[in-house]
C-alpha cells in the first residue's frame, strides 16, 4: 500500500514516535523504502557553526540527532535513506515531498496549543495542508 514513505525527523521525541509509525507502515509492504528527511534551517546552521567550527563535528552532531531513528530502522531491517534539506522546515518538507511523489508522509506533532499554533505555525499543519500525498501526523 505505502511503498514510498517520507519520514520527517529532527531527532526529537515526537519524531521518534513518528518513526515508530513509519516502521509499522513499512512492515505492511515488504519492499517499502523510508526516506528520512532532516531540515537544517538558517538558525540551526548559524548555531552549529558558532558552537562547532569544524564541519565534521557539525555533521557528526546532526547525525547523532537522528541516531535513535536510524537505529530503529536498522533493527527492523528496513530499507531507508537519509536526505538533508535546507531552509524553513515546513516548506522544505512540502517541496521535497511533492517533487518526489511519496505514497505517504509521516511527521510528528509537538502538540502546540491553539494560540501557539496560530502565532508560530506548526510544521505538521503546514505539511498536512500542502503535501499532495496522504499525511500521518503522530502525537
Amino acid at each position: 500500500m505505502f511503498k514510498r514513505i517520507l519520514l520527517a525527523s529532527d531527532g526529537s521525541d515526537h519524531s521518534v514516535r513518528a518513526a515508530k509509525k513509519a516502521v509499522d507502515l513499512a512492515r505492511l509492504n515488504g519492499d517499502s523504502e523510508i526516506t528520512v528527511v532532516y531540515v537544517v534551517d538558517g538558525q540551526t546552521s548559524k548555531e552549529d557553526i558558532l558552537h562547532h567550527a569544524d564541519q565534521t563535528l557539525v555533521e557528526g552532531k546532526r547525525k547523532a540527532r537522528l541516531q535513535p531513528v536510524t537505529d530503529m530502522l536498522e533493527k527492523e531491517n528496513l530499507s531507508y535513506k537519509l536526505e538533508k534539506l535546507h531552509g524553513e522546515p515546513g516548506p522544505a518538507i512540502v517541496d521535497y515531498a511533492n517533487k518526489n511523489q511519496f505514497d505517504v508522509v509521516v511527521v510528528g506533532s509537538r502538540g502546540l496549543n491553539g494560540l501557539q499554533e496560530m502565532v508560530l505555525g506548526s510544521v505538521s499543519h503546514k505539511v498536512a495542508k500542502r503535501v499532495k500525498a496522504p499525511v500521518l501526523i503522530v502525537k
